[in-house]
């Protein structure tokens, strides 16, 4: 983790500005579990080591691949989650998306700790079928 920030601070350094988007799933304030059935999500942009927007949207939808292309669209840098599935992953890496598993907690202080170079990743919180009857199903969308 310590190559990333210093990767970071490299980029700042030469650009001379930083600016990302990240997008944590949320459940109620918190970090959710499940990355594809969390009700809402919480973006983030960032402009040289602050927030600058921090907005919350309702999950648009869980089928395999729609959340990955969707925020790779949207600009999207990074996906903070306490889990998503391997398939999700696999997306992810080939959107160039970095997801960062096994977070918990509340959306401030995940977004302080990311804020602060201290993110500590772990394994998905995510078991397969673990999310069954959790927040919304696969192949729902909302309008």
């Amino acid at each position: 983790m310590e190559w990333e920030a210093e990767a970071l601070e490299e980029v700042w350094a030469e650009v001379g500005e930083f600016k990302m988007k990240i997008a944590i799933a949320t459940d109620s304030g918190r970090v959710s579990e499940h990355f594809g059935r969390c009700p809402e999500f919480t973006i983030v942009e960032i402009e040289e080591g602050r927030v600058i927007k921090k907005e919350v949207i309702a999950n648009p939808g869980h089928a395999i691949g729609f959340l990955p292309k969707f925020f790779h669209e949207m600009g999207v840098d990074c996906v903070i989650a306490g889990g998503a599935g391997w398939r999700a992953k696999e997306l992810f890496d080939e959107f160039k998306v970095e997801l960062i598993m096994g977070i918990v907690g509340t959306v401030d202080e995940v977004i302080q700790k990311y804020l602060d170079n201290k993110i500590v990743p772990g394994d998905s919180t995510c078991t397969l079928q673990a999310g069954k009857g959790y927040g919304i199903e696969k192949e729902d969308y909302h309008d």
